[in-house]
């Protein structure tokens, strides 16, 4: 799974043409780490509908308080270059793609 940074972050979401699911993560968060194959697999599924991303929180401050992004995991689905959906919080795949339906 790619991951993004506060560099390259307006290029790779903001510009990305598919819709974008981006994981706000940090190593120190065991809900994250359990996400990693959750996202893998979804990757995977849904490539060439959804591009899906991780950004470390730790590492990447700008990127993090401009979404005001507090807890982790955060997700974030970003379309046409804007958030417009956002979820806190660990959840099983089947939950995560229900709630990625009407955005994909």
């Amino acid at each position: 799974m790619a991951e993004v940074t506060d560099a390259d972050f307006a290029a790779e979401v903001i510009g990305a043409e598919l819709p974008v699911l981006v994981e706000f993560t940090a190593d120190w968060c065991p809900p994250c780490r359990q996400m990693g194959p959750v996202l893998s697999a979804l990757a995977a599924e849904e490539e060439g509908r959804l591009k899906v991303v991780q950004l470390d929180v730790d590492t990447n401050p700008t990127t993090t308080n401009a979404y005001k992004v507090l807890s982790m995991p955060t997700f974030m689905v970003f379309r046409g270059g804007e958030p417009v959906k956002a979820m806190v919080g660990a959840r099983p795949k089947r939950r995560l793609l229900e709630e990625l339906s009407d955005v994909l």
